[in-house]
């Protein structure tokens, strides 16, 4: 006896059957949102004719930097560093291998929620000597609401594109099948995946240069960002009259 139940049958076999089509859509979504964080990377460096005075050189430029970050206080979410690397330079002529001086670098991360204090601090560090300044780059939380709100109206039209197939075919939807973020089932970025584009600021390095005299703080544009959401979707349909 057969089962006019679409539900059942859906179930049986990986495919539609005349009692259970199938259908499969794919639901996006791609929203705007104002930037909640802004990174900059920092490079400080120092010189000296021996290893040890480009190390103290560098150990005393870096805790100035550190210094001046924290000084923005809440403004500031994350500060980290990096790479650091002390590295001899060789005399390029002469006999024998000789060093002429060595050269040091530290590189540092912060992160920032207060853009208005972002445009003060990256003047004040583009400001000191031997210091480059790189980005920023903007981006959203990981758990920003704006994530979830994509992941929602990708479903949301997923939804409305498979009714209204079923509505062409003058019938409704029966259940949902599958559902999956695009890339969760081989390879792929990740659902909800933030895309942004970096704005760099040209390297900056001054020499002799003091805080009092520091030009005012750089008006920053943050960057709006693009969110995008997808998944598919697939559901059985009540059996049509053709």
């Amino acid at each position: 006896m057969a089962n006019d139940d679409p539900n059942t049958d859906a179930t049986a076999v990986p495919y539609g059957t005349p009692q259970a089509p199938r259908i499969a859509v794919r639901g996006e979504a791609h929203l705007e949102a104002e930037p909640e964080l802004a990174r900059i990377g920092i490079t400080v460096s120092a010189r000296g004719t021996d290893r040890r005075t480009a190390l103290a050189s560098l150990t005393q430029r870096n805790a100035g930097v550190l210094d001046l970050v924290k000084t923005y206080g809440e403004a500031v979410e994350r500060l980290e560093t990096g790479a650091f690397s002390i590295t001899p330079e060789f005399t390029k002529h002469g006999r024998g291998e000789r060093i002429r001086t060595y050269h040091g670098s530290v590189h540092i991360t912060a992160e920032l929620t207060d853009f208005t204090a972002l445009g003060e601090l990256t003047t004040h560090l583009a400001d000191l000597d031997l210091t480059r300044v790189d980005g920023p780059w903007w981006s959203l939380r990981p758990t920003s609401p704006v994530h979830a709100t994509a992941r929602r109206q990708a479903v949301h039209e997923a939804v409305q594109r498979a009714r209204e197939y079923a509505d062409a075919l003058g019938t409704t939807l029966a259940a949902l099948v599958e559902l999956a973020d695009i890339g969760a089932e081989g390879p792929g970025g990740p659902f909800g995946h933030t895309m942004t584009r970096s704005a760099v600021m040209p390297t900056s390095a001054a020499y002799g240069a003091g805080l009092d005299d520091t030009p005012a703080g750089l008006d920053l544009e943050p960057e709006r960002q693009h969110v995008h959401a997808a998944v598919n979707a697939r559901f059985t349909l009540h059996p049509p009259t053709l």
